[in-house]
């Protein structure tokens, strides 16, 4: 049975707070040590003015004593209570910003679909945080009931009306700020889901901002980042009003509440119910229940963000798999034989092809979509329609999409590099060989780029190095490909942004790099198809011909206006 969202949101929400459940209970007994504190401190004024007036110096120096050991307590039990509240809110926070980076990057995909790269960067940082700040809430909001109790009890001791009158006065009141906080919640959700949106708009824009530029775009890219920003403003000016509106009767409602006790308390020193000094605690208890009162208004605002945060990261973790995940190995050692059967995935309609394992296999196709469409199918980012791509007579579904990648990995024609050194893009965070890098990085003419660089392998790059240029960064990319030496690499137009001649320098060094190892090269370039052992030619969504490049492009006209072109 499926559950809903807010209680996904809630399963989330606990998930994460049980895992720091020892710092919560500390937190939360260290605040209660603080606020007990401050409910005492005004108690023991009434009773030290009490000594002072009715006892000797020595009670009054015994009670400025506690008085003083209370003050120690509180600020010790501030100081680590915040800590450790603090603590657990961040690490609630970073425990969910690693479940999401797993999800993100969970070999099945499927949490990308519908949100762009800056939404969910929003969603792991400012829903996450959001999340975390509900441990400081319920620590402080336990504290300021807990304090409240004391408060009753003191004003009780005092005189049994006072205290009465806040032990029947403080539920009514609790359940009037949950109450209230409700439309806070769902308009929270809405502002955070409409500012992500503006933040993943805004991040594509700055990545693509020389296509924009070059594509004198700016006005119709600015105007589309203002739609989205007005709509998020309109979200967050909303979010603001209902929280002022919200802290506004709450501290209304406390404000008319404490002003009663106070006015109680006032009849009943004038009556001589009470002392001096008692009336003296009464009012600064009076004056001290202002601040856990208060604490509601935002331990609310916080509750109620934080359960709309967590409903969005449930989202995401949750999101159904692009692929079923398949649970088998793939026989060991991966022996790299590629077998298309029936492949159906529109544009393709029935793709039949065999690909032997250690063959350099080049696919032309005219149509951008056939190429994108085959990529996608190899890299198993979606699985077909009907009939199968299998390797070694296993079908991708089957296999392990872990699994699957370690044996077979599909480079999409737009890759990017990332912050780092250069070293660090190639090994991709150790996946490569590393006997084997300074043979990617030649055969890839990627040593070319590093003799241009003042430190080599190990220049830092920033920006998703776009101090280099598209070609340099087609080589380091094709470099690491080949780094990570797989059983079956497919690379969809590795060399589009090269010059002809590098680019039939890459060819002819690809073949040696990847000795007994299986090559599909998605490409139209003639270069690199003239190092292939075959070639295949797809048209209208079938395999339509096949043979080495020296003879397609003498035998064939379609094939020759498509790779000489």
């Amino acid at each position: 049975m499926r559950t809903g969202p807010s209680r996904r949101g809630r399963g989330v929400l606990s998930g994460a707070l049980a895992g720091q459940r020892r710092l919560v209970i500390l937190s939360a007994l260290m605040v209660t040590a603080h606020q007990a504190g401050e409910a005492l401190v005004p108690f023991l004024i009434g009773v030290v003015i009490d000594r002072a007036v009715g006892g000797g110096a020595g009670d009054l120096a015994l009670w400025l004593g506690v008085l003083g050991a209370v003050y120690l307590g509180l600020s010790y039990g501030f100081r680590y209570g915040v800590r450790y509240g603090e603590r657990a809110a961040e690490q609630v926070a970073h425990g969910l910003r690693l479940r999401l980076t797993r999800r993100v990057l969970d070999a099945r995909g499927g949490a990308e679909a519908d949100r762009l790269p800056g939404a969910l960067v929003s969603i792991a940082t400012s829903d996450a945080a959001r999340v975390g700040a509900v441990a400081v809430a319920i620590a402080s909001g336990v504290a300021a009931v807990m304090a409240l109790a004391l408060a009753a009890v003191l004003l009780l001791w005092i005189s049994l009306p006072l205290g009465l009158l806040v032990l029947l006065g403080i539920p009514p009141l609790l359940l009037l700020t949950h109450l209230l906080g409700k439309p806070l919640e769902g308009r929270s959700e809405s502002e955070q889901e409409q500012s992500a949106h503006a933040s993943g708009i805004a991040a594509d824009l700055v990545k693509g901002l020389r296509v924009v530029k070059g594509l004198r775009a700016g006005d119709a890219a600015v105007e589309r980042y203002a739609d989205r920003s007005r709509r998020a403003l309109t979200a967050s000016v909303r979010v603001a009003r209902a929280e002022a509106a919200y802290q506004g009767l709450v501290h209304t409602a406390s404000g008319v509440f404490l002003a009663v006790v106070a006015v109680v308390g006032g009849v009943l020193a004038a009556g001589g119910d009470i002392s001096v000094g008692q009336l003296i605690s009464s009012v600064g208890l009076a004056q001290f229940l202002v601040g856990p009162m208060s604490t509601f208004g935002w331990v609310g605002v916080d509750l109620a963000q934080g359960r709309a945060s967590a409903r969005r990261i449930a989202a995401v973790l949750d999101a159904a798999p692009a692929v079923a995940g398949g649970a088998a190995e793939p026989a060991r050692p991966v022996r790299g034989r590629v077998t298309l059967r029936g492949l159906h995935s529109p544009p393709l309609r029935g793709v039949d092809l065999d690909i032997d394992a250690g063959e350099l296999v080049g696919i032309v196709t005219a149509d951008p979509a056939e190429a994108a469409a085959l990529v996608g199918l190899f890299g198993r980012a979606y699985d077909p329609v009907a009939g199968a791509v299998e390797l070694d007579g296993v079908a991708l579904a089957e296999l392990d999409p872990g699994s699957l990648r370690s044996a077979m990995l599909t480079t999409e024609h737009h890759t990017d590099l990332f912050d780092g050194t250069i070293r660090s893009n190639i090994t991709a965070a150790g996946r490569a060989r590393v006997d084997l890098v300074d043979a990617a990085v030649a055969a890839a003419a990627a040593d070319e780029v590093l003799w241009t660089l003042p430190d080599g392998l190990d220049t830092v790059l920033d920006d998703q190095a776009r101090a280099l240029s598209g070609g340099q960064r087609q080589r380091i990319a094709l470099a690491r490909a080949l780094a990570t030496d797989p059983a079956v690499l497919v690379v969809h137009d590795p060399t589009t942004a090269v010059d002809t001649v590098t680019e039939a320098r890459i060819a002819t060094r690809l073949r040696s790099v990847r000795d007994g190892r299986t090559t599909v090269l998605i490409t139209t370039s003639p270069a690199l198809l003239a190092a292939t052992d075959r070639v295949i030619v797809l048209d209208d969504g079938v395999v339509r011909a096949t043979g080495r490049h020296g003879e397609l492009v003498a035998a064939d006209s379609r094939y020759r206006s498509t790779v000489l072109a």
